[in-house]
Parts: C-alpha cells; sequence; structure tokens
C-alpha cells in the first residue's frame, strides 16, 4: 500500500489502534487462564483435551493449549499492528480462523476426544462474535485502507 501504509512517526492508524486493543485482550485471555481463582478448577487444567474443567471466569472452559492459543492470537496481532496493513489481515484472518472454530465447535460432541481445544457452549458464542466482529472490523478498516492507497 504504500507511504499510506506506513503511519510511523504520524501516529497509528485506527486499524492499528483496534487492533493493538484485541491483541492485547487476546494477551490478558491467555494469561488470565493460568492464574487460579480467575480460573475456576484450575487443578484440573490439563494441556488439552476435553478432560481439562478448568473454566475461566467460570465460564469458559479452557487448557494450557487453548491458552497459548490465545496467547499466540495476541503476540501475532502485536507482529501486524506495525502496518495498516497488517493490522486489517489481522482483523479478516483472525475473524475466519474464529468463524472456522465455531463451525467446528457446533458439529463435534464435546465429551469426545476430537474436543481437543477443549470448548463448551460458551466458548462457541464467544468465537462467533469474535468472527462477526473481527470480520466486519477487518471489512470496514478494508475500505478505508483502500481509499487512501
Amino acid at each position: 500500500m504504500g507511504d499510506s501504509d506506513d503511519y510511523s512517526g504520524r501516529g497509528r492508524a485506527p486499524v492499528q489502534i483496534v487492533t493493538m486493543v484485541i491483541a492485547l485482550v487476546f494477551l490478558l485471555v491467555g494469561l488470565l487462564g493460568f492464574v487460579p481463582g480467575v480460573t475456576s478448577d484450575y487443578d484440573s487444567l490439563a494441556f488439552a483435551g476435553h478432560h481439562s474443567e478448568a473454566a475461566l471466569l467460570g465460564v469458559f472452559q479452557v487448557s494450557v493449549l487453548h491458552n497459548l492459543v490465545h496467547l499466540l492470537f495476541g503476540i501475532v496481532g502485536f507482529l501486524m499492528v506495525r502496518t495498516v496493513s497488517g493490522s486489517v489481515t489481522y482483523l479478516l484472518v483472525g475473524g475466519a480462523i474464529y468463524f472456522v472454530l465455531w463451525l467446528y465447535g457446533l458439529f463435534i460432541d464435546f465429551d469426545s476426544a476430537a474436543n481437543f481445544v477443549p470448548l463448551n457452549d460458551a466458548d462457541n458464542w464467544l468465537h462467533l462474535g469474535l468472527a462477526v466482529g473481527m470480520l466486519a472490523l477487518g471489512a470496514v478498516f478494508s475500505r478505508g485502507a483502500r481509499r487512501t492507497a
């Protein structure tokens, strides 16, 4: 996108700020998944699989793998935020990944080995919300980025 894609020295574009906030939330959620008290049934936290009964905020089923995925999403967000196009890509690709994860959660048996992340109904609704939100933000900001190119 050329110079319009580089906001260094001129502050950050709105899409970069939004991406930083989302990345920060993913980092915080990933870290909080390892905090007893914030994560209930912490003593049952497993590396992966549906046997992990740990629940972030007592609602969202988590495992070590699930927490690491959140941390990775946050790190990737901070790497992508350096440019407007990277920020838009993060929102669109991240939204698409969460949409696929939501579909996956709809079709698996939560009590089977296929639930390796692990997921529950609350996770599914959250994943749908993240998918819709990230895709919508990516679409809105991609239009603005194309106009400035």
